[in-house]
């Protein structure tokens, strides 16, 4: 029993005219015909009974009627599931992140990815762990993509999109002497008790700190260091000292902490999204797609809110 049987029975069993059935099916009426009495002998039962102007289910065809249309629909539908996971719109997408995926641009991103793929399961497993780990994950398969902090010391194998640059900002507790300034230079913080995340976290970052700070005439005394670069802010907030953040996390509205701009050379933070450089998987790679259009998106925009203000 093949599926065009059951699509020729359905077609008449609907119809019970096989002159209608044919002409519905774009085939003429004796293949069709012969294809019924086929399936009959198949069975071994009849399926129609033969009047003058028009045919009758019998019970047997009553009952397979209903199981035609149940199989028809699953194959329809198996179909149709095939073409989508195969145009990556289906499925499931594991995202790691190490806290550091605040900026607005890495949540449009998911958003739009969202929005244009509903189907597919985005995975966003924010972990308490470090670069080098999730980059291990990402090289075993144990995650599809991850956000990570540039640069990184070994990127083979992996295809890297470059996400974000953005400047840094100092984290102040409420009741500091300068939390009522709009900017100070890191040179001001040289005498006070820093608070940051392991350089095991993100060496990128902590190493992008400890540079501008030194160019800034001292080295961060350390008061406290944290698993991971969220956990700054509560600790900040708590008074225990200072610390320097991405912009990006001055959209964590902490209560106690504030967020001051930094008056001349200030640290940078590089976010980026990678997958294994041989990614053969449609639904990753229209994740990584949704990444490259939204930064288009911004970088449109930017320049065109340049050209107004130049105007």
């Amino acid at each position: 029993m093949e599926l065009r049987h059951l699509r020729y029975f359905v077609a008449v069993a609907e119809e019970l005219n096989f002159t209608r059935a044919a002409r519905k099916l774009r085939i003429s009426q004796p293949p069709l015909s012969s294809q019924i009495r086929q399936l009959e002998k198949e069975l071994g039962a009849p399926l129609f009974r033969r009047l003058a102007r028009k045919v009758e289910l019998t019970d047997g065809g009553k009952l397979l009627l209903e199981q035609a249309r149940i199989i028809l629909k699953l194959a329809d539908d198996a179909a149709v599931g095939v073409r989508s996971r195969a145009r990556g719109e289906t499925g499931r997408v594991i995202v790691g992140a190490h806290g550091a995926c605040f900026h607005p641009l890495v949540l449009k991103a998911l958003r739009d990815c969202r929005t244009q793929y509903p189907s597919l399961t985005i995975a966003v497993e924010v972990e308490v762990t470090n670069t080098a780990l999730l980059i291990a994950w990402l090289r075993t398969g144990q995650i599809d993509a991850c956000l990570l902090s540039l640069p990184i010391d070994d990127g083979e194998g992996l295809a890297i999109e470059p996400l974000v640059d953005e400047d840094c900002v100092i984290a102040l507790p409420h009741g500091h002497a300068l939390a009522k300034s709009a900017s100070v230079s890191l040179a001001s913080l040289a005498n006070e008790k820093f608070v940051l995340f392991h350089r095991s976290f993100n060496p990128a970052m902590y190493d992008s700190i400890f540079a501008t700070c030194r160019r800034a005439g001292f080295s961060p005394k350390l008061d406290q260091e944290v698993a991971q670069i969220v956990s700054v802010i509560p600790v900040v907030a708590a008074g225990f000292g200072v610390s320097i953040v991405p912009r990006s996390f001055s959209e964590i509205h902490f209560r106690g902490v504030k967020y001051i701009d930094i008056e001349g050379d200030a640290p940078r933070a590089t976010l980026a999204v990678a997958c294994r450089h041989d990614e053969r998987s449609p639904a990753i790679k229209n994740v990584m797609k949704a990444v490259r259009l939204a930064k288009l998106a911004q970088l449109a925009s930017a320049e065109r809110s340049a050209v107004q203000s130049q105007h």
